[in-house]
């Protein structure tokens, strides 16, 4: 019989700052923004959430809704994911509510719809869509968060004017600009989010920047000529307070949950190292030679979409997908790739077994191992023994559970972290 590695918990700690008030936060960005002068009574205005996992972002929605109310105007939701949800109105209601963000959490209305009106088109003639309930509003706040994009790598990525295209464009903005290719989202899409809030009824953005723990840093409104320049300099904000795994070189990663609330991409890309997109370069770190997927979030309502960037799976996460749904996901995208299903297991041991067998050359006792509860939540992990020998005397690194064997459950999969 194979036998594991012993395996210790640790909690790697970062040096972070955070919003303590965010309904006092964003009462001060509003003043920034003289939200006053554009914001009147009667006005209808409509705030657009997506479908990241997204710290606090029920009481962030919340407390830009009540600003609103503040000044006799109707704050509404709308769902900003392009074609998440299965690209539909109801799927994408689904989508927040796994995400806390429901009318009862808001205080809002939440008007879900696929409809979309053309405002305008690219130099490139790119045709912009918007959101047709976007569109009848007598003002629009956009609002996302600011963090580097899972797909490529420019000094626009993902954040306000993301969601001003594909994320308010609904499914057809995001056919129309990932029928380029990568191109389509790393070079047209901030164009296309450019004329989007230029054509519309854009009163500013709103930019959050979460730090290395997933709390919220930075919360920003930002005026509407601003935004290209103030997202560009809060992405390399975002980008310095990226949180990352302790070590760069592995055995095996294997990551209990994946899902769309945590990553667009199931796994947040720039945590394991992986892309898999055709002509974009592979990150050289971190690098890992298997790559287990565990199990699939039940926020993602069967969107296993990122599966195709692990080596293998479990059984049990392969009878939660709901291929009509990932499929929609993944082809509207263009990244075949990532929704190519791995060999499926039985359970956590069985594929852990397959991953050591392949590990040429490497004992068993000896592998680099390491183990995440998803690619959001890294600050408490579990390592292998060899790992553990290099990082235990570190300053950064606390010891929870010293090294013991690993502990899996009646059906061979791993215990809860």
């Amino acid at each position: 019989m194979m036998s594991f590695p012993k395996m210790a918990k640790i909690r790697q700690h970062f040096h972070v700052e955070s919003l303590e008030n965010i309904p006092a936060a964003i009462a001060e960005q509003f003043a920034a923004v003289k939200a006053d002068e554009k914001i009147k009574p009667g006005m209808e205005i409509a705030i657009t959430v997506g479908s990241r996992g997204i710290n606090n972002i029920p009481l962030i929605v919340k407390s830009v809704a009540e600003e609103i109310k503040k000044r006799g105007a109707t704050p509404f939701i709308i769902p900003a994911m392009g074609s998440h949800g299965g690209a539909t109105a109801e799927g994408q209601i689904e989508v927040l509510e796994g995400l806390g963000v429901t009318e009862e959490s808001t205080g809002c209305e939440i008007r879900s719809s696929m409809e979309v009106d053309v405002i305008g088109e690219t130099s490139e003639g790119v045709p912009v869509y918007i959101d047709q309930h976007a569109n009848k509003a007598d003002g629009i706040i956009v609002m996302g968060r600011i963090k580097p994009h899972t797909d490529f790598k420019n000094k626009i990525e993902s954040g306000i004017l993301k969601m001003a295209s594909i994320g308010m464009g609904k499914h057809k903005q995001a056919l129309a600009l990932h029928t380029y290719g990568i191109k389509g989202i790393s070079e047209m899409m901030p164009e296309v989010g450019k004329v989007a809030i230029a054509n519309s009824n854009t009163l500013f953005g709103v930019g959050i920047v979460e730090n290395a723990h997933e709390e919220t840093a930075i919360i920003e409104a930002i005026e509407p000529d601003e935004i290209e320049k103030r997202e560009r300099e809060l992405l390399k904000q975002a980008f310095k307070l990226m949180p990352s795994l302790p070590v760069e070189d592995m055995d095996i990663l294997v990551v209990d949950e994946i899902g769309k609330n945590y990553s667009g991409t199931g796994m947040d890309t720039n945590i394991i190292g992986r892309i898999r997109v055709l002509g974009v370069e592979e990150p050289k770190k971190p690098s890992v030679k298997y790559v287990i997927a565990s199990n699939l979030s039940e926020a993602s309502h069967g969107n296993a979409l990122g599966i195709g960037l692990a080596d293998l799976t479990t059984q049990r996460l392969y009878e939660k997908i709901d291929l009509k749904t990932m499929n929609e996901n993944v082809v509207t995208s263009t990244f075949l790739a990532r929704a190519a299903i791995p060999i499926v297991l039985d359970n956590d041991q069985e594929a852990l077994k397959a991953a050591l067998r392949a590990t040429w050359g490497v004992a068993a006792e000896e592998a680099r191992i390491v183990r995440i509860p998803n690619t959001l939540h890294i600050g408490e992990l579990y390592v292998s023994e060899v790992i553990f020998n290099e990082l235990k005397d570190q300053k950064n690194i606390e010891v929870l559970e010293d090294l013991q064997e690993m502990k899996f459950d009646e059906n061979g999969y791993f215990l809860p972290m």
